[in-house]
């Protein structure tokens, strides 16, 4: 009896295995499968080998992933400092966009946003400055020479009275660097007249402004062939790459009179590539500022990247409200002064919610957290302020 049950059984397993539907086995190394990547070497189902419709549909999910979660993210991100970081560090982390993702987008949107929004007026874009050094070069006598040198330190010195005793005074130097081109370029073009006359010659041709940008090597003006680039502790290679730059850049400040555009929208480009270098950077300073509290490095990157979020979140809503002033304000008016109103409560709230961000982030006094909140903003200042510089000649060299 037990044994003919028995054989039963064993017949009816061998009949269910024979009908069921063999298992998928992953094709690279074989074992079994039990979703869409393989548990033993991580392989996934989906290869790339398949209709391009089917790729295209992955790539748009797995970038943008627009879903709910955007909806639980971008509102604290806003209104609620420091909400996302100590949620991600409490592990509560897949019904948020994660930090790269989220900084990377809103950065991009916010200065794509800004390309379109910010015009710059040609009449606005003086290339040669008050100096008008092109016109002195292109004197055909010394009293001409004398006369546009003299017309035009005369503009610098208005430029500087108006300058005196306001915040604009911090660029009385540049104004001062000027005046001492407009002399040099005199005196260059007063001696080249002078030489062709005692010479018997006829007047000589202007010659090209090789530093436009002024710029100044071993106390003497730089020059591609009479006085370049030449670091002794550089290779050759990186003082001829150097000078090209150089070059380029010089050339392309003509190009801003006709098209002051192309030079906003490198500068612009240029300034999401110096954010992502600087989010790193600051996460750093951070660590530095709470060497104590003993967090990883990674900690202080999630904070930062939700700040810099953050402020592109807040910097594409500041737009947004100017472009809606513009918009259905154009002429000024009750209106207008609403959107001022919300446009100076929007820029307001980046530091007060940096501050609390940190406050409520790293759970110290208040005492400390100004201390060190002062002392990260002014670093990070001057940090930011040498990367929009850096974003300016990439932007002029690149345009």
């Amino acid at each position: 009896m037990n044994t003919t049950t028995t054989d039963a059984h064993a017949a009816a397993n061998a009949e269910s295995a024979a009908n069921a539907t063999p298992q998928a086995a992953c094709r690279n190394c074989g074992a079994a499968l039990l979703g869409d990547h393989c548990y033993a070497c991580g392989q996934p189902v989906k290869g790339l080998v398949r209709p391009l419709g089917n790729l295209f549909g992955d790539l748009l999910d797995s970038v943008f992933n627009v879903d709910t979660r955007i909806l639980r993210t971008i509102p604290p991100l806003f209104a609620k400092p420091g909400f996302l970081s100590t949620e991600y560090f409490a592990g509560r982390q897949v019904r948020y966009v994660t930090p790269v993702r989220l900084f990377f987008f809103l950065c991009i949107a916010a200065f794509f946003f800004a390309q379109l929004s910010f015009q710059i007026d040609p009449d606005t874009i003086d290339v040669d400055g008050k100096g008008n050094s092109s016109d002195i070069r292109g004197a055909t006598t010394v009293a001409e020479v004398e006369k546009r040198r003299d017309a035009a330190l005369a503009g610098f010195a208005e430029a500087k009275q108006n300058m005196a005793d306001t915040p604009a005074a911090s660029g009385i130097p540049g104004i001062e660097a000027g005046e001492q081109k407009v002399r040099e370029e005199a005196a260059a073009r007063i001696k080249q007249l002078q030489d062709a006359q005692a010479k018997g010659e006829p007047v000589p041709e202007a010659e090209p402004d090789e530093n436009k940008l002024n710029l100044s090597i071993n106390g003497k003006r730089w020059d591609p062939k009479k006085n370049p680039i030449d670091k002794a502790w550089l290779p050759a290679f990186a003082n001829r790459w150097l000078n090209d730059q150089i070059v380029r850049g010089n050339r392309n400040i003509e190009r801003l009179k006709q098209d002051p555009s192309a030079f906003k929208d490198a500068v612009l480009s240029a300034v999401p590539t110096t954010l992502f270098v600087l989010v790193p950077i600051f996460a750093l300073m951070l660590k530095l500022a709470y060497l104590f509290k003993r967090r990883l490095y990674m900690e202080h990157l999630v904070v930062a990247l939700h700040s810099h979020a953050f402020l592109c979140l807040d910097l594409l809503l500041v737009l947004l409200v100017r472009a809606l002033e513009q918009w259905l304000a154009p002429n000024g008016g009750a209106l207008a002064g609403l959107f001022g109103w919300v446009e100076g409560l929007l820029l307001a709230w980046m530091p007060v919610y940096l501050l609390i961000m940190q406050k409520r982030v790293y759970a110290q006094g208040w005492p400390m957290t100004l201390l060190k909140y002062c002392m990260l903003g002014f670093c990070y200042t001057i940090l930011l302020s040498f990367a929009i510089f850096a974003s300016m000649a990439i932007g002029l060299v690149a345009m």
